[in-house]
């Protein structure tokens, strides 16, 4: 009987071993697969249209012969180059809010307007959703702001990366300051590096932890007016006469707007810099390989007609590569079917192995990053939808937005204003406001003055 017992027994704790050794040995497996799902980073230049000149290699003889981006063009060459990438809303936080939640701007509530926007923490956001399921989340410069609470959706504060400084985010004014200019300009992609290496070398507890992947954001705000006028050609060798005959054809192409458009596409070329130092620090850590690095800008070209804050071409088309080595196995393609940025939301979460929520609205892009096609690829995506509703409140009488919504296809692009008989940028002298009420207009400006780059 007492043996019967003890063998009874035996048999229980080798039961018990077994169990326990398939335990662990299970860990060990999700601990591999943890492993091996991929970095994402987010490489995003607020104010930055579709100016790269890897764009010029595939229609020469316009503005992007005259810009210079090898580290974008890099990206793209590695990957995928999209021709046709829109943003929800040409207005920094509205777009912002959109990818970040994978909807619409207009379904964001009081988290897609720029002043006073609230993020309402019911709406998921794939950064966080991404840090829940083991992901070490952290960003550097601007994700979603202004807002409250600050970059909220990117896990605000605490996973904030500058303490380094934020100077590169006036590139033009810091180097142009300094008398050896470039000095000045390795001094601040000096503190892109030390921000960068803040987030990779070290987790909260301050120790980096190689087993878990991580989502990075990365967002200079340099191509943000102001910039110092003749900085495109002092920094960066642009030649504004080079732009004769290149600007849109709504502009006066006069040497005063060439010159600025020749300043703005040198803060373009800063950026692409700062994109060169995020690539050499993942390649130094080796995570570049195992990495989704995308590229992209919030909106176009600030404080010009049809630019930032319209619905044209010229405010809502962004430049968008993506590289993924593991997914993307053909590189160099160049894909045409129309992109909303939203649809990076459900792309990330798709690819990382996270349930993507029901109120993501947007359209994974996994299809096309591991399909082996150009051109036109999901004959679905023939169509993009865009819209705004104010972007500086207090330009206009009684905080009273300009509602819009767009409709772009391959032949047309049909706008619809709701309240045709409110002027586009606000309330001002000669649109019910006396002269010396001239409000605040931020970058949402026409060329109405001789010296554009005085208005902000």
């Amino acid at each position: 009987m007492i043996r019967s017992q003890q063998i009874s027994l035996l048999l229980q704790h080798k039961i018990l071993l077994t169990l326990l050794v398939t335990l662990i040995a299970g860990l060990s497996q999700v601990k591999v697969v943890i492993a091996d799902r991929p970095n994402i980073v987010m490489a995003f230049a607020d104010d930055w249209g579709k100016y790269a000149s890897a764009y010029g290699k595939l229609a020469p003889g316009g503005i992007n012969d005259h810009v210079s981006t090898p580290n974008f063009d890099a990206v793209a060459e590695g990957g995928i180059l999209f021709t046709r990438a829109f943003v929800s809303a040409p207005s920094c936080t509205p777009c912002r809010s959109s990818l970040l939640s994978g909807q619409h701007f207009w379904r964001c509530n009081r988290a897609s307007i720029l002043q006073g926007a609230i993020w309402d923490m019911s709406i998921p956001a794939y950064p966080l959703l991404l840090e829940e399921s083991g992901y070490r989340i952290g960003h550097t410069y601007k994700v979603w702001s202004p807002g409250s609470p600050a970059n909220a959706p990117h896990g605000g504060r605490p996973r904030a990366h500058n303490r380094h400084g934020s100077k590169f985010n006036q590139f033009s004014q810091s180097a142009m300051g300094n008398p050896d200019r470039d000095a000045g300009k390795q001094m601040l992609l000096q503190e892109v590096r030390d921000n960068i290496r803040s987030f990779l070398d070290a987790d909260s507890d301050g120790k980096a932890d190689g087993d878990q992947p991580f989502c990075y954001w990365f967002g200079p705000t340099n191509c943000h007016r102001k910039w110092i006028a003749g900085s495109g050609k002092e920094l960066w060798g642009i030649d504004p006469n080079s732009l004769k005959g290149k600007l849109p054809p709504f502009l006066p192409d006069v040497p005063i707007v060439r010159e600025d458009f020749a300043d703005y596409l040198g803060e373009a070329q800063a950026f692409d810099a700062g994109l060169g130092v995020l690539v050499e620090e993942l390649k130094r850590i080796g995570a570049y390989e195992n990495t989704i690095l995308v590229v992209s800008g919030d909106h176009g070209i600030p404080g010009i007609t049809r630019g930032k804050c319209s619905l044209y071409d010229l405010g809502t088309q962004v430049p968008l590569a993506i590289r993924w080595p593991q997914g993307i196995t053909t590189k160099g393609r160049v894909v045409n079917d129309f992109v909303s940025l939203p649809d990076l939301a459900p792309t990330f979460l798709e690819l990382a192995g996270v349930t993507i929520p029901e109120t993501m609205t947007a359209k994974s892009l996994a299809p096309i990053l591991k399909s082996d096609a150009s051109g036109q690829i999901d004959p679905q995506r023939d169509t993009i939808f865009t819209g705004r509703e104010r972007h500086v409140a207090r330009a206009r009488t009684g905080n009273k937005p300009y509602p819009q919504r767009a409709i772009r296809t391959d032949q047309y692009l049909y706008i619809i204003n709701f309240k045709p008989d409110r002027w586009p940028m606000g309330t001002g002298p000669g649109f019910g406001a006396e002269n010396s009420a001239m409000p605040d207009y931020e970058t949402c400006l026409l060329y109405t003055s001789p010296s554009p780059r005085d208005r902000g």
